[in-house]
């Protein structure tokens, strides 16, 4: 950040001008220019990015209900929102110092004075007082120099960054709950790609077998047939592994017991569609997509609103002052216009010495405000930098998926001819048990490319913002 812009700043604010006018640009915070574009890609149209339910794109109902249950639910989402309720209670809290403070008072008093602390001793009946008070008093602080004011504008800036919080926190269950489901499918898809290894390898263990016993093939091609056939069945129970923990980290999001999801999601379903051409806008869209970088350019506008208020600190205070009421030894006498009582007292109070306070909580607000454009600043880098590596891994998964459906069909093609020529006895078992080996990891490798591509789709939503710009007044 450029000297040049922090002595803007302070010019600015020395001078009284409102710091909505820099909120409104806030990539003037920024030490460089924000990119014209992303990087171009043929997935990619550069308009603005869809607002809400991004997560209905996959076509996927079962996907749909799980968020809709997770909005209403989940616990994180629901201490956000009483966050917002907390900061809307401290701005009304902070709106009362506009008002002036009224009081009423009232009592009895009742003294005895000596009559021995002067040279005459006094008469008998001065010596003790008895009255009774009731009194209506105000002190209301003429905010002439913007000091209330200031530290309104900082609060009601704070509320605005706790909605923003809020649908930050609102993108990020979205997200985390696709991400999780996105997870369970892999893993069930992965199951089934190893069930149906699993079957064709106990057919070929069948030929094998079958072959030993006519004496044509050796003892070897059994074992080789069978260490193939179990070690695939091996790698299921740490996929229900898997799978069990993708569907508690699901139950979790959606404030769930596991045992309340697992049956629904126990069902086998296809993949989210995910090849989808996606609406990215342009980088500066992100200032006003994402809540993060709303919620950081809000905390910049509520410390400026704190130097302006510790400024004005410096300058003299104005307050009307004033009571009525009445005062009377008799009570029958109590509300009679000579028991009457009123006090009206203009004053001005200027704190000329206040050993360094003044000082230091001027330049610790100075020293805040820096560090919220900073930090505003890293917030927009790493905004940019999630969209770049989202976009990036999304088109890579796609192109790699595209890729390994044309291996998976080769390889499924190697297994049938491979198979066919150990029939005929025109090849060792060694070229079958290789296809084998290769189809199973070539499915495995397209289902998780396929769940990657799903992933990396998913933070691409996340990283533009989600849409969610929701207002909780």
């Amino acid at each position: 950040m450029s000297s040049n812009w922090f002595c803007f700043c302070a010019l600015l604010l020395g001078m009284g001008v409102p710091f909505s006018a820099l909120s409104q640009r806030p990539q003037q915070y920024t030490s460089q220019n924000l990119p014209d574009s992303w990087s171009e890609d043929s997935c990619y149209v550069q308009k603005l990015p869809i607002y809400d339910d991004w997560w209905k794109s996959f076509e996927d109902p079962m996907l749909d209900t799980l968020i809709s249950i997770a909005i209403s639910n989940n616990n994180n989402l629901l201490m956000a929102e009483k966050r917002i309720r907390m900061a809307k209670t401290q701005l009304r809290i902070q709106q009362g110092s506009y008002a002036p403070v009224v009081q009423l008072s009232g009592g009895w008093v009742k003294t005895k004075n000596s009559g021995t602390i002067t040279s005459q001793e006094l008469p008998a009946s001065t010596e003790r007082n008895d009255y009774g008070t009731a009194q209506l008093s105000t002190s209301w602080e003429i905010d002439l120099f913007g000091s209330i004011r200031n530290r309104v504008k900082s609060q009601k800036e704070l509320y605005a960054a706790s909605q923003d919080e809020y649908n930050a926190a609102m993108v990020a269950l979205c997200a985390q709950v696709a991400d999780a489901y996105a997870t369970l499918r892999t893993l069930q898809h992965q199951y089934q790609v190893a069930e149906k290894n699993i079957a064709s390898q106990q057919v070929i263990l069948g030929i094998t077998q079958a072959r030993y016993n006519s004496g044509l093939v050796s003892q070897l091609d059994v074992s080789q047939a069978k260490s193939v056939y179990f070690s695939t069945r091996s790698t299921l129970p740490s996929i229900r592994t898997g799978i069990d923990q993708a569907i508690h980290t699901i139950a979790l999001l959606l404030g769930l017991f596991p045992d309340e999801m697992k049956e629904r999601l126990s069902v086998v379903q296809p993949l989210p569609l995910h090849i989808q051409g996606i609406a990215v806008g342009i980088p500066a869209d992100l200032l006003r997509q994402r809540p993060d970088v709303r919620s950081a350019e809000r905390n910049v506008a509520s410390s400026a609103a704190l130097v302006g208020a510790s400024k004005s600190d410096w300058l003299p205070k104005f307050y009307v002052k004033g009571s009525v009421g009445f005062s009377s030894h008799e009570s029958s006498k109590f509300f009679n216009h000579n028991s009457l009582t009123y006090q009206i007292a203009p004053t001005v109070t200027w704190t000329l010495f206040q050993g360094t306070q003044l000082v230091q909580a001027t330049r610790a607000a100075r020293e805040q405000l820096d560090a919220d454009i900073l930090q505003f600043n890293e917030v927009v880098l790493t905004a940019v930098q999630e969209v770049e590596n989202a976009m990036s891994a999304y088109s890579s998964a796609i192109e790699e998926e595209v890729m390994l459906k044309e291996v998976v069909y080769q390889g499924e093609e190697t297994l049938k001819l491979s198979l066919r020529l150990y029939k005929e006895g025109l090849t060792s078992f060694q070229n079958v048990l290789d296809a084998q080996r290769s189809l199973l990891g070539y499915e495995n490798s397209l289902v998780s490319a396929q769940g990657n591509a799903l992933l990396a789709l998913i933070q691409l939503y996340k990283s533009l913002g989600g849409g969610w710009m929701v207002n909780n007044d």
